[in-house]
């Protein structure tokens, strides 16, 4: 994916998980990786191509629009692809920067590793007495056909 290519959650990430970008995906390929890292790589490369997608769109919506250009060369049919291509690109742009944010927000602490959670099992060791004892299914069924 696109490693050598800003996003605009770069800062982010490096806040978050304190080194920068390059080393993050350096430590992200360790054993001892976390998952939100390997996550918020994978989503900050796809946001990088996305943002690359919406800077190229731009770049030739605006040079087709240079006053310097014949007017004979616009073409509507264009410029509306080139804006549908654009809303798509803004879409998936605005999807991964929240992607981003939300593994962020929620993400345990860097230093905390997940820890497996010891559980005891509780047994039950008071016996009812006999007269509190449920009654089987079928005397209540026979005495509501009797009515």
């Amino acid at each position: 994916m696109s490693r050598v290519k800003a996003s605009t959650m770069d800062a982010d990430l490096q806040k978050v998980f304190g080194k920068p970008v390059p080393e993050l995906y350096e430590a992200a390929v360790g054993h001892d990786a976390s998952p939100a890292l390997a996550r918020a790589l994978e989503l900050r490369s796809f946001l990088a191509l996305t943002e690359e997608q919406v800077a190229r769109v731009r770049d030739r919506v605006r040079a087709d629009m240079d006053p310097e250009r014949d007017m004979g060369e616009l073409s509507a049919d264009k410029l509306r692809f080139d804006a549908q291509w654009l809303e798509a690109a803004l879409d998936a742009r605005d999807g991964y920067r929240a992607a981003i944010g939300e593994l962020l927000r929620t993400m345990p602490p860097p230093d905390q590793r997940a820890r497996p959670v010891r559980t005891t099992q509780l047994r039950a060791t008071a016996s009812l007495p006999p007269s509190a004892a449920p009654a089987p299914q079928c005397a209540g069924a026979a005495q509501a056909r009797r009515r």
